[in-house]
């Protein structure tokens, strides 16, 4: 049994509760901090109850909070009297169309609720790995700049040298973000500047689609699984534009918390990574329904709606060569087909439940 501890924000989440389920099955100290602001973002359809139930019966030792990040003198407390040894930073309000309507709450929550984490960790635990989860939405619509061609089922990247996709090299600024994007361009870059400036261990994960059965999609937030959800429980889904040929790369959980572990083990000062599925895990929006309907064997109704949504990428691919230069051991271990057929397991025995 270990005597590690560590401290995991938006815990009932989809990143969060994997990491829960990750560190606590090594006999780690889990503690977790989550107050379902999902549910007063998304509504039903992003309540947590169900997964954070699910996380206590089969984590008795795990320690649940329902503390707000917000709240800069709840968090400098917390830390304060907890010995961590690492942060998992995955708290956030995750939707643009959101963050238009609630510019206060996106950016309270993505950005100061990030600083006070950091700086409560600061304070208490400098020697503490502090682990953020971003987003590839901070590079606002640069990404749509790379020359496409269009094939019958998806965009793909005209120039054999943007085969791998989006590197961390590509710019952050003079780009349409919507508010979410910036507020997270905010929360990300002050993670790297408490490791430039304070020496600290703390990563940056830039991420795309990163999706599982423990995700609490909404129409809003969390394409694979929400598009899994509309297919299973017939409900009419929507696509925004780009002929639904836009494409994404999707993660598993599973695969962030086995990469995060790793950086555990060799932490650096102000790590910044692309993380994503990659090109082996890419699919576009038609491509996904067709696979989820073999999968179901149901029909989706879907309409098309043209306008596509601000700042919306066209075709993202996230360049894994960074990251697996730096952490050798790890890479995708989970394909696209066993993602999408746990997803639609874990709804089919919530709607057995």
């Amino acid at each position: 049994m270990t005597n590690k501890t560590l401290l995991v924000t938006g815990s009932a989440g989809l990143i969060g509760s994997e990491a829960v389920r990750h560190f606590s099955a090594l006999g780690w100290n889990v503690h977790g901090v989550d107050n379902n602001m999902r549910a007063d973002f998304f509504g039903a359809d992003g309540d947590t109850t169900w997964n954070l139930a699910r996380l206590q019966a089969d984590h008795p030792r795990y320690q649940h909070h329902a503390a707000d990040i917000r709240d800069r003198a709840a968090m400098l407390a917390l830390l304060a009297n907890l010995p961590v040894d690492m942060v998992i930073h995955a708290a956030a309000q995750p939707s643009h169309d959101l963050a238009a309507s609630r510019p206060f709450d996106d950016f309270d929550v993505n950005a100061v609720g990030t600083l006070n984490l950091l700086e409560a960790t600061r304070r208490a635990r400098p020697e503490a790995a502090f682990c953020f989860l971003s987003t590839n939405k901070v590079y606002g619509d640069a990404p749509n700049e790379l020359p496409l061609v269009e094939l019958e089922t998806r965009w793909e990247y005209a120039r054999a040298e943007d085969f791998n996709g989006i590197a961390e090299t590509c710019r952050i600024d003079q780009s349409k973000h919507s508010l979410f994007g910036a507020s997270k361009v905010a929360a990300d870059v002050m993670v790297q500047e408490y490791g430039r400036y304070f020496g600290m261990k703390t990563l940056v994960l830039r991420g795309g689609c990163l999706t599982g059965g423990a995700h609490s999609a909404a129409e809003l937030h969390g394409f694979l699984a929400y598009l899994a959800r509309a297919v299973v429980e017939g409900r009419k889904y929507r696509i925004f534009g780009y002929k639904g040929k836009q494409v994404r790369d999707n993660i598993a959980s599973q695969d962030v918390c086995r990469l995060i572990h790793r950086y555990y083990e060799a932490p650096r000062a102000a790590a910044v990574y692309n993380i994503g599925g990659g090109r082996g895990n890419s699919i576009s929006m038609i491509e996904a329904i067709a696979r989820l309907e073999a999968i179901c064997e149901r029909k989706l109704d879907w309409e098309y709606v043209p306008e596509n949504r601000a700042g919306d990428h066209i075709c993202y691919i996230s360049d894994l060569s960074l990251l697996k230069a730096d952490y050798p051991g790890w890479d995708i271990s989970i394909a696209l087909d066993d993602i999408l057929q746990d997803i639609v397991r874990v709804l089919r025995e919530k709607a057995a439940a």
